[in-house]
């Protein structure tokens, strides 16, 4: 591509690059090579060598960093998003287990990098992930300008015993968030507006399609085909998902026929529930806060049910014990697998104890649902039968008293048990969010917590997944679907069966 002058910028440049947001993501270091984000193929640290030709920078010296890419090869690079321990380049054993073996060298990208130190001029950050569905296995994420703190340079005897020169870097003030809210990206494109300003798909389809054939009149068909492969495939998928009939949605529908009982009495806390033995909603929790106050509310552990503050609650939305309730705090992706179809997983890091996303569709009565075996969406509210381990559930650890006097329409608990099935599920088939294309594994990575918020009706409690360990980026995110074996019978009352593709080792074959 070089060559054939098929690259956007041949020159490099210091700064953001137009057209290049943070996020932005690429499938191979070709791919920034060809639109000059990081020019050099094989380097970690892309540099300027010789005086820029740019009037901006004379008087500067020489090399100066314009890009760096963060990949996992070198074992002493740590640090989170904002700011990040870089090590300098050189002197590693790349054939062999790409440790290094011997000391590093202040040349090349090393003395550039330190040269951006003193002359404070800002380097793109670039990170890399493995992703079994690019066609290189990696993924590069674009994480904007970085810039190298005063006291941010030094080197040390790295992990193998040899010198290493250490760079600390300082994510610029001012930039896109790396963790975008309420922001579900479809493949390789970011839906960035459906969820709040657009009603449904069928909008975000036809300006997508605009903005295609747009790009087909104003360049050549060669070039749209480089560029413009994300774009494609996302109109694909959009119009896929719009003959399915299928609409994005944010919060739960309630079917016509299904009442939700009123509000439940709320504590006196003002501003932020801090003090348990004060907070009415902490002692339906057993005493103290389902939450722990760290990276944004975590749970402290799966319980039958988890009691959030709500509507009459004297505390504000920033409440630790409103967690659940403030929205997707993770940069999510579906995209599609050979053999499960749609799956999702997140482009950010995800802490145990972290909530990832609500199950969300039209809350319906089970009894009323037309071909219940035909739909591949239905999630059954069965929290008062895990509570009490009804049809071989498995019970919580996190064990609760629950106010029986709150649920709608007095039913007693002996009612409860009665009852064989769930009364209520969530449908998602033709009306959900990003929650519907979750895959199963007998393994998974995510668990499925009840909540109660605005009233304390266990028989419609809200749905919500929440991470059962620490996600690294890019892994696919799923969740035990926990049909029991044969327990589903198709319209001709003979037993389904669907294999599993989950792949873990705990894998039990079979879905149902």
């Amino acid at each position: 591509m070089l060559n054939k002058n098929e690259v956007l910028c041949h020159e490099r440049y210091f700064g953001d690059l137009p057209g290049i947001e943070v996020g932005h993501r690429f499938y191979s270091r070709a791919e920034m090579v060809a639109v000059g984000l990081h020019k050099l193929l094989l380097k970690r640290i892309d540099y300027i060598g010789k005086p820029y030709v740019k009037s901006e920078y004379n008087g500067y010296t020489f090399p100066l960093a314009a890009a760096i890419v963060m990949s996992g090869q070198y074992e002493d690079d740590f640090g989170n998003r904002e700011e990040i321990v870089y090590t300098g380049e050189g002197e590693k054993d790349i054939p062999g287990k790409k440790r290094q073996f011997r000391d590093q060298v202040m040349r090349c990208g090393n003395l550039a990098l330190k040269n951006n130190k003193k002359q404070s001029v800002p380097v793109r950050v670039i990170r890399g992930h493995k992703c079994d569905d690019s066609y290189s296995k990696k993924v590069y994420i674009y994480d904007g300008l970085y810039k190298v703190k005063v006291t941010g340079y030094w080197d040390e005897k790295g992990v193998s015993g040899f010198k290493v020169f250490k760079y600390r870097l300082k994510r610029l003030r001012g930039q896109d968030n790396l963790t975008s809210q309420n922001q579900v990206h479809f493949v390789r494109g970011k839906v960035s507006r459906v969820q709040q300003e657009l009603p449904g798909y069928e909008c975000h389809i036809y300006m997508l399609l605009d903005r295609f054939l747009r790009c087909l009149c104003a360049r050549t068909y060669q070039m749209v085909k480089k560029i413009n492969a994300s774009l494609f495939l996302i109109f694909i998928i959009l119009l896929w998902l719009q003959q399915a009939s299928f609409k994005y949605i944010n919060s739960i529908k309630v079917a016509k026929n299904v009442s939700i009982p009123p509000d439940a009495p709320g504590c006196n806390c003002r501003g932020k529930c801090t003090n348990p033995r004060s907070c009415s909603c902490a002692q339906l929790n057993g005493g103290d806060f389902p939450y722990v106050s760290r990276d944004g509310g975590r749970l402290f552990e799966a319980k039958d049910v988890v009691f959030e503050c709500g509507p009459n609650c004297g505390c504000g939305p920033e409440c630790v014990n409103r967690t659940s309730q403030q929205g997707l705090k993770y940069q999510l992706e579906v995209y599609r697998t050979k053999e499960k179809g749609w799956a999702v997983r997140s482009l950010d890091f995800i802490p145990s104890g972290a909530p990832v996303c609500e199950y969300v569709g039209i809350l319906r009565k089970n009894d009323e649902l037309e071909d219940i075996s035909e739909n591949d969406y239905i999630f059954e509210i069965d929290c008062w039968h895990t509570m009490k381990g009804i049809g071989g559930r498995e019970r919580r650890l996190g064990d609760v008293s629950l106010p029986m006097s709150n649920l709608v329409d007095e039913v007693d608990e002996r009612t409860l048990e009665s009852e064989p099935e769930p009364e209520f599920c969530i449908d998602a088939s033709s009306f959900g969010n990003v929650a519907r294309f979750i895959n199963h594994s007998c393994d998974p990575n995510l668990f499925v917590q009840c909540i109660l918020s605005s009233h304390h009706d266990v028989r419609l409690a809200r749905i919500v997944l929440f991470a059962a360990d620490d996600i690294p980026r890019m892994q696919e995110l799923t969740y035990d679907y926990n049909y029991a074996i044969d327990s589903v019978i198709g319209p001709d009352g003979k037993t389904k069966q669907l294999p599993c593709f989950c792949g873990t080792s705990e894998c039990r074959k079979r879905l149902y």
